[in-house]
Order: C-alpha cells, then sequence, then structure tokens
C-alpha cells in the first residue's frame, strides 16, 4: 500500500507541472483509486477469512504512512523537480497520518464488509470406494 500511495502522489506531482490549476478531478479520482484498493484488499483478507486480518490492516496503515512519505520524496526528486531532504519531514508527519487514515477506514470497511460475505460452497466430495479385500488364495 504504500508503494501504491507513493507512486501515486508522485505521479500527481509531475501532472502539476503540466497543469498547476485544473487537477482537482484527477486528485479526486487518485483518492477514490487508493480508498478502493484498501477496501477491496481488505474485503478479500476478511472473505478468506485470514488470521489476524484486523491487526495486520492496523499494523499496515501505520507502516504505509511513514514509508509512503520517505518513497514519495525520494520520487519526487528523481523524477519531478529535485526535491531535498527539507520535504522529508513535512511528508513523514502529515503526509504520513493522511496516509495512514487513507489505508485504515477503508480497511476497516473492507474486513466489515468481506466478513460478511458467504464463501461459495465448496463441491461436495464424493467418498471414496472401498478397496474390497481379497480372497485369500490358499
Amino acid at each position: 500500500m504504500a508503494v501504491l500511495h507513493a507512486i501515486a502522489e508522485v505521479a500527481l506531482a509531475k501532472a502539476t507541472i503540466y497543469d498547476p490549476t485544473g487537477l482537482t478531478t484527477a486528485r479526486i479520482a487518485v483518492i477514490a483509486l487508493l480508498v478502493g484498493a484498501a477496501a477491496l484488499w481488505s474485503a478479500l483478507d476478511a472473505w478468506l477469512r485470514r488470521a489476524d486480518a484486523g491487526r495486520t490492516w492496523f499494523i499496515a496503515s501505520l507502516v504505509a504512512g511513514p514509508v509512503s512519505g520517505v518513497l514519495y520524496v525520494i520520487g519526487r526528486a528523481v523524477f519531478v523537480d529535485r526535491t531535498g531532504a527539507e520535504e522529508l519531514w513535512p511528508a513523514i508527519s502529515g503526509g504520513a497520518a493522511f496516509t495512514a487514515l487513507l489505508v485504515l477506514v477503508p480497511a476497516g470497511l473492507g474486513l466489515f464488509v468481506g466478513g460478511r460475505l458467504k464463501r461459495p460452497a465448496e463441491p461436495a466430495k464424493r467418498p471414496r470406494p472401498t478397496p474390497r479385500p481379497r480372497a485369500a488364495e490358499d
């Protein structure tokens, strides 16, 4: 999730160079994509009945925040405008909190919905035929 968030932020930063004022629709679409990815992935985890899915997604949101902030600064420095280390602290603090919420809230919703979905019935297994005992040859 951290890599997905970082890629989205770097892409938006790159697009801002070409159209600094007209990216409202693009920002909304990117946030919807990120929210949908977290919700769908967590719903799948809940539907598959993964053990400790809630704890996993909570930890994932805490890790995704700072990691995506660091990756965003690196990606922006390499691909966009040679951003320096002075952008690291705002990305790790405020950006990380926003990213953590963008992972945690939809993941909670996905876990709730996915946990209530019924899994498809497994096909009934046919019993194996029991082998017939061999006649004793004397």
